[in-house]
């Protein structure tokens, strides 16, 4: 198995360890700890995909698990979040129906059409805010849970309102690339 590879089971394997500490409160602490182990998840990410592509390392593994991977890294956060009421679910509803469509819609066009449908920009985009987001979320949350003079009610707004900037960034990802791929779909076929 090939170093990026590596890197994704690296980024699986730290998901229970990261739902763990966002959830079940070991110590004050256990909200900043669950950011350190988000965001050195998110590195395998950024580090994965670059030595792949660098060293042509490749492989359907690394293309079938790497998307499910940061998948469902960010799913455990928003689903954390809307369990602790830090956020709507409305918004991480929108974001995961757009996850499964945009899943879905790359199954039906590369077995219909051989090929692989590329992230657009409007998802990159997506992808890197909403792990900002996460990311500031954590870290406010994380300090305020921790006794830092965070007020409550500023620390709850403010993520609510990252997370509905990523939901809408994530609608409109979706909506590229359905109106990329529409033929794919098409009804009348």
């Amino acid at each position: 198995m090939n170093l990026p590879n590596k890197l994704t089971l690296l980024r699986v394997a730290l998901i229970p360890f990261f739902v763990l500490f966002l959830l079940a409160g070991i110590t004050k602490f256990s909200v900043l700890i669950a950011l350190l182990i988000f965001a050195a998840a998110s590195f395998t990410d950024l580090l994965d995909g670059k030595i792949a592509r660098k060293y042509n390392l490749i492989t359907d593994f690394g293309k079938f698990l790497d998307p499910l991977a940061d998948k469902a890294l960010v799913m455990a956060a928003l689903v954390g979040f809307c369990s602790l009421g830090w956020c709507s679910s409305v918004p991480v509803m929108i974001i995961l129906f757009r996850e499964f469509m945009v899943s879905a819609l790359r199954l039906v066009v590369k077995s219909g059409e051989g090929v692989v449908v590329p992230a657009g920009w409007f998802g990159k985009i997506k992808t890197a805010f909403t792990m900002l987001a996460i990311i500031a979320i954590l870290l406010l949350q994380g300090l305020c849970a921790a006794g830092m003079a965070i007020p409550g009610g500023a620390v709850k707004i403010t993520s609510e309102a990252l997370i509905w900037v990523a939901a809408l960034l994530t609608a409109g990802s979706g909506l590229q690339y359905l109106k990329a791929y529409w033929k794919a779909i098409d009804p009348n076929k």
